[in-house]
């Protein structure tokens, strides 16, 4: 009785095996739109933290070697030219680099939210709205001071997630306000 009841279990545990191995999702080296959505929000929070943080090498690394940066002024294409926009107008982008007076230097964060997506294989859209606060000012109190939205295009390269177009609306600045449509297609 004992040898029937081990064989049993035995049989038992390679059916549950078996059953295990079958119904285990093949590998077809794709990704999932969940992987890709979770890889897509990540680039789009190391792209704010590298602006926040006025870290360029993390910044251009978010493009393609010739991704576009289109800010409605002004368009830079490349990772070398984007880097050189950056650098001319870092007085907007990274207020710590300004003489202002206060008790520390002032600081910015953007934040994104509302991000829609469009995965189609290794290429995506996305369209998001974004907002700024910061504290430059003497007192140093936080102040919602900007806001707008993002239109994105993107490619997997080398399986990660890059910007190869970024146009960025910003509804404070009359040259830079976004038509007057939705813009999720």
């Amino acid at each position: 009785m004992r040898k029937f009841t081990g064989i049993l279990v035995s049989i038992v545990a390679a059916l549950f095996l078996a059953l295990a191995i079958s119904c285990a999702p093949a590998d077809t080296g794709k990704s999932s739109y969940a992987e890709d959505r979770a890889q897509i929000e990540d680039l789009q929070a190391r792209y704010l933290f590298a602006l926040d943080f006025f870290d360029l090498d993390t910044y251009v690394s978010t493009f393609t070697e010739d991704g576009v940066l289109d800010i409605i002024a002004y368009q830079a294409k490349g990772r070398d030219e984007i880097r050189k926009k950056l650098e001319e107008a870092r007085s907007v982008f990274d207020p710590a680099s300004e003489n202002a007076k206060g008790p520390y230097p002032p600081t910015g964060r953007h934040n994104i939210t509302n991000i829609v997506l469009k995965i189609d294989g290794d290429r995506a859209t996305g369209r998001s709205y974004w907002f700024h606060y910061g504290n430059s000012n003497p007192e140093r109190k936080p102040v919602f001071d900007g806001y707008g939205h993002y239109e994105d295009e993107m490619v997997k390269v080398n399986g990660q997630w890059l910007f190869s177009k970024r146009v960025i609306y910003n509804e404070g600045v009359a040259e830079w306000i976004a038509p007057a449509k939705n813009p999720c297609w």
